[in-house]
């Protein structure tokens, strides 16, 4: 049971310092370190949700798989995004084809990916939360904020669709989307705040 708790609160640990990491290189606009710590958040994201799983009573069980799978699929989209531009894109001169699809600030490909991922996760959020049986206060916000936070799979998923940031690739210096970024993480934030004193006091 120990060691269930540990794991719970590192991922949340971990969620919470990327989270945090990754707003400061947006707002000194450092895009390798953002990529970095992106690459590690869903295995900080994957570890706090089995520990919630992990806590689920059998009557919404359904609903905590979902969401435990759904990390798992977001954690895969993410992981493949980043380290494709820690690796291929920084690393190999790229023709003018293979960057619009692989280069991050292109707006194409794995741009795409990228949303869909957080698409994903916020769907993983919301059936997460969906799972819980909060016992006081804290966990209530945090039960909220989860499924708040399953809002963003509408955006994530059909902006992108719609075709609204092909004509962001033309120009542009990309501050209004840090600037969303950054109220993203202003709200997720709390998350993994509340996850990790949830872990921390529940012990369950």
């Amino acid at each position: 049971m120990e060691l269930n708790i540990m794991i719970s609160k590192v991922g949340s640990a971990i969620v919470t310092v990327t989270v945090f990491l990754f707003a400061f290189f947006l707002i000194i606009d450092f895009s390798m370190g953002g990529y970095f710590v992106c690459l590690i958040l869903p295995v900080g994201f994957i570890m706090m949700t089995a520990g919630l799983h992990n806590e689920c009573e059998g009557d919404r069980k359904v609903a905590a798989n979902i969401g435990l799978i759904l990390a798992a699929v977001y954690g895969t989209f993410i992981m493949i995004v980043y380290f494709s531009q820690l690796t291929t894109v920084n690393n190999e001169q790229l023709n003018e084809q293979a960057a619009k699809l692989l280069e991050f600030d292109k707006y194409g490909l794995i741009f795409n990916y990228d949303l869909l991922g957080y698409g994903v996760m916020a769907l993983s959020t919301f059936f997460t939360g969906l799972s819980m049986k909060p016992k006081n206060k804290m966990d209530k916000w945090l039960r909220a904020l989860m499924m708040i936070h399953g809002v963003f799979y509408f955006s994530c998923t059909f902006m992108p669709i719609t075709g609204v940031f092909v004509n962001m690739s033309s120009g542009g210096n990309g501050i209004g989307g840090r600037l969303a970024l950054v109220v993203w993480c202003v709200f997720f934030m709390p998350i993994g705040i509340l996850s990790f004193l949830h872990f921390y006091s529940g012990k369950r």
